[in-house]
Order: structure tokens, then C-alpha cells, then sequence
């Protein structure tokens, strides 16, 4: 692999791989958390409106583009960055990245594609209502970051995003797309001193001016919220619930190494995790429980999340408590860490192998540490994790008294 910063202050990656397909993302360091000057949604939107026109392309072309030479091009919006990536066959990856760069400097945002997008937007933010289980966790993480900007669900709220202009989205795209909150990477199957510089020429093209000044962040320090108990009558067929609280932040290492491997322990996608195994596969009560860590600048969130019939709220419950409790209150033997550790290293290998995934984890890297781990210090830092280390994460994750709780009944 080989990274850099261009000289206007983008950041880059490429990686060969031994595809026939390439991949291809634009990174861009702004989300919900930069919304505080906008109503919220806005970055969401503004990801939506890209692709409703350029100075050089309607939206039925930029639509059509990719698609006939094989390609798929996607954007997603997440609480600290807008991501725009395509994934092509190798001989069509330059054509996919200054498109890429196209949508994120030359959006025109016109008023009549706006108005059509903006429905959208607002049913699609209908139709996440309409799932309790993804609904639930985006109200949870409100209660969280209760007086944050982080607060806000990245799809703003029917009322929010009823009053976006195309004013405003141009405004944010202005302040916050610029080069020095930008990575690009690259995976394909070239070789890689031959990638640096074509993808150096695609940089200079999109920036050929001096580098301009990049807009102050300006988000208020986060201050953890008092923990919380919520039990809401929804009417649903199916109970969900969510419980859980803060974890360590993107730049708090070696600690959120730590709580990964804790999480994936606990909940991560293996049969074998401990809630997995236990709630669902011994027990029957839970249709799916899983515990997620999401990583933001200043905090983190862990949280653990199921869906089960009613009767088996309270068991489900008790369960999760003695479980927590026993991480809290005794080591794991070294023989299990040892095979919870090979497990994880396992997952992480095999997701590699993605390139689309491994194409959006390095830009992601780049916009938070400016470097990408290689998988040599992964594994030192997996391996240098100990049984008491992660009693301790659970005894700062799970304390009983600062556990916050949430259930959709």
C-alpha cells in the first residue's frame, strides 16, 4: 500500500489487489456533527442532492454514467463524514474517480431536482420510522447525546428537512468540501507506484487553485448525560430494546482496541458470542441480539441490542445482567481470550478480502488518524490485550450505575 498527503491537503491511499474490479471512494470529514449552522439533515441531503446534477451533467446522465460500463456508483452520510464511492471493472477506474470529484465540487443543486429529492429524503425518513429496530437506536443515541450536535438523526426529521434550501446545501458543501477534509483511496489491480500518480494528476485536475483555508470544526465539547430508563408503548408485535453507554473514542488507543475485542466477545456476528449463544441459540428467547461499538471523534457508544416477544423481556433481561456481571467480575481464562483473539483476527482478514470494504475503512482511516494501521500492528495490539484488561473495559462499559436503558414495547 502506499498513502500520502497531495499538496493541496487531500489525503490518499491506493492498494493493489488481484481484481479484475476496482474500487474507488471519496471520503469527505463532515456529517451531522458539523450541522450546528444547518437544520439537521442537511448533510444527509446534500449527499442525496449531489447526484441531481453537475455543471456538466444532468442527473438522468450522472445516474446512467457507471451503469453502462458495468459500474455501481453509492454515497452514504454518517454522524462525521459523507462518503461517495463507485466500484468498476480496472480499465474504468479514472472515469469513476473524477466522477467521484464531480459530485462533490460541481453539484449545481437545482431548485426542481431539489423538490424531488427532498421527497425522497422525507420517505425514506418515514419508512425508518416504520422499523422499530433501526428507530430505536437512533432515539437511543438521541438521549446520549442529549445537548450535543450529535444528537440529531443523520435524516433530520420530517419538520427539519421540510425547510432545507438549496441555499443551504450549497453553503455546506462550500465550507466543509474542501481538500484537507478529503481522503482518497483506491484499491485495484495495478500496480501501485502507477496508481500514486495517476490518482496525484485526478487530485491536481480537481485542484488545480492553492490550497484554501479549511473551516474551524467549532463542535462543543461532549459531556456524558446523565444515564437513563425508557420504556415506550409502541404497539409492536415485537419488543426492542437497547442498553448501553459510552466507550472510548476513535483516538483513545489502546482502549478502543479493547472494547472492539470486548464487543465482538460479547456480541459481535459469531454464533458463539457469548449473548448470541446464550439468548438465542441455548435459550430461543431473542429473534437476533447483537453489540455494536461505534467510534465518534470526542466519545463512543456501546450498545447492545434485541428483539424478543414480550413474555421474555424480563428473562432476556436478567440474562444480559448475569453476563455482563460475570465479564465484569471474572477474567476470562487465557486459553478463551487466545481463541476469542484468533476469531477476531479471522473476521478482520476475511473482511479485507472485501475490497469495497477495504476501500471505505482506509478513507475512513485517513480522515481520522492521517495513517492506516497495517495489519502487523493490528494483530500487536490484539495480542498485547490480557484477560484483566478486558474485565477492566467491562467493569468501565457496563457499570451497572451507568448504564442507560431504552424499550420499545
Amino acid at each position: 500500500m502506499r498513502s500520502g498527503q497531495s499538496p493541496c491537503g487531500l489525503r490518499y491511499a491506493v492498494r493493489q489487489s488481484g481484481r479484475s474490479v476496482a474500487y474507488c471512494a471519496l471520503s469527505i470529514g463532515c456529517g451531522t456533527a458539523q450541522e450546528t449552522d444547518f437544520p439537521p439533515g442537511t448533510a444527509h441531503f446534500v449527499e442525496h442532492a449531489l447526484f441531481r446534477g453537475t455543471r456538466r451533467k444532468k442527473a438522468s446522465a450522472i445516474n446512467s454514467y457507471l451503469d453502462r460500463l458495468g459500474g455501481e456508483l453509492n454515497a452514504y452520510t454518517t454522524k462525521e463524514e459523507i462518503v461517495l464511492h463507485a466500484t468498476v471493472l480496472k480499465e474504468d477506474l479514472w472515469k469513476a474517480v473524477r466522477l467521484l470529484f464531480e459530485l462533490a465540487l460541481e453539484a449545481t443543486f437545482p431548485d426542481g431536482e431539489i423538490e424531488t429529492e427532498r421527497g425522497v429524503v422525507l420517505d425514506e425518513i418515514i419508512s425508518y420510522k416504520d422499523n422499530p429496530a433501526e428507530d430505536i437506536y437512533d432515539r437511543f443515541e438521541s438521549l446520549l447525546f442529549r445537548g450535543h450536535p450529535l444528537e440529531h438523526p443523520i435524516l433530520g426529521t420530517l419538520a427539519s428537512v421540510k425547510k432545507i434550501t438549496p441555499t443551504q446545501l450549497r453553503a455546506f458543501v462550500q465550507r466543509y468540501f474542501t481538500p484537507g477534509r478529503m481522503a482518497l483511496t483506491v484499491v485495484a489491480g495495478e500496480d501501485e507506484t502507477r496508481l500514486e500518480k495517476q490518482l496525484l494528476k485526478c487530485v491536481q485536475a480537481a485542484f488545480p487553485q492553492e490550497r484554501p483555508e479549511e473551516a474551524a470544526c467549532g463542535l462543543p465539547t461532549f459531556l456524558p448525560a446523565n444515564p437513563f430508563h425508557q420504556v415506550l408503548d409502541k404497539r409492536n408485535h415485537e419488543v426492542n430494546a437497547v442498553l448501553g453507554g459510552y466507550g472510548p473514542s476513535l483516538y483513545q488507543m489502546p482502549d478502543r482496541m479493547v472494547a472492539a475485542m470486548l464487543v465482538n466477545i460479547l456480541g459481535g456476528p459469531a454464533s458463539n458470542s457469548l449473548l448470541n449463544s446464550q439468548l438465542r441459540e441455548k435459550k430461543g428467547w431473542v429473534y437476533g441480539i447483537e453489540c455494536s461499538y461505534t467510534q465518534y471523534a470526542q466519545t463512543g457508544i456501546v450498545a447492545i441490542s434485541f428483539g424478543c416477544d414480550k413474555p421474555h423481556l424480563a428473562s432476556c433481561l436478567e440474562e444480559i445482567r448475569r453476563i455482563l456481571a460475570r465479564l465484569r467480575e471474572t477474567p476470562l481464562a487465557e486459553a478463551r481470550v487466545k481463541s476469542y483473539r484468533k476469531q477476531l483476527l479471522g473476521q478482520l482478514a476475511i473482511g479485507s478480502e472485501a475490497g469495497e470494504a477495504q476501500c471505505l475503512s482506509m478513507g475512513k482511516s485517513l480522515l481520522a488518524w492521517g495513517r492506516i494501521m497495517s495489519p502487523e500492528e493490528v494483530r500487536a495490539c490484539l495480542e498485547a490485550i490480557s484477560p484483566e484488561d478486558l474485565r477492566q473495559m467491562a467493569c468501565r462499559l457496563f457499570d451497572p450505575e451507568k448504564v442507560s436503558s431504552l424499550v420499545y414495547l
